[in-house]
């Protein structure tokens, strides 16, 4: 698939399942490194969680849960536990903050989406199924203990990877001229 068809087309892909091979997984990896990166500093890290690492991630994800709301239930619990288990690889993405004269924070925080967004870019090139997940356990103080997120640090998101585990679904086409206009001072 070519760049612009890449970019033109790409969508998420939220159910996934079976494997993905080794060589899309480097080339997924190596899209990561050609992020836009101010100053050259590499502002990101990938852990990688497949196998059983979902399960210790999931129990995780549980133990965050009740810390947040000890009166859940057990469903509520397991809901938690169960987000993992919706790939068979999770990269979590994680922005390296490191003071800087001249490359603030946000460009750093930046950086690392580009890469995710790379990331996105190689595997639907490929045909692998992606989806870029945040939500709560991005920010919660017990999963980056867990994860070993050093204070400098923030989890970007993780991105689910799998094969396509039924239809895409379509998405609307969005009118350019909404959202670009010519500023003429």
């Amino acid at each position: 698939m070519d760049t612009l068809t890449a970019l033109h087309s790409r969508i998420s892909s939220p159910r996934l399942t079976g494997e993905v091979s080794e060589e899309h997984l480097r080339n997924i990896y190596k899209a990561a490194l050609r992020a836009p990166d101010h100053g050259r500093l590499k502002p990101w890290r990938f852990l990688i969680i497949k196998g059983d690492g979902r399960n210790k991630l999931g129990d995780l994800f549980a133990q965050a849960a009740l810390e947040e709301n000890p009166e859940q239930t057990a469903e509520m619990a397991e809901k938690a536990r169960s987000k993992p288990l919706r790939a068979p690889i999770i990269l979590v993405c994680i922005a390296k903050v490191v003071e800087h004269n001249v490359v603030p924070e946000i460009e750093q925080i930046l950086s690392c989406g580009s890469a995710v967004q790379n990331m996105l870019l190689a595997a639907y090139a490929q045909g692998v199924g992606a989806m870029w997940r945040t939500g709560g356990m991005a920010y919660n103080d017990l999963v980056k203990e867990g994860l070993e997120i050093k204070t400098s640090e923030k989890i970007i998101g993780y991105l689910y990877l799998g094969q396509i585990d039924g239809r895409s679904k379509n998405v609307p086409v969005l009118d350019v001229d909404e959202y670009f206009a010519v500023w003429d001072g």
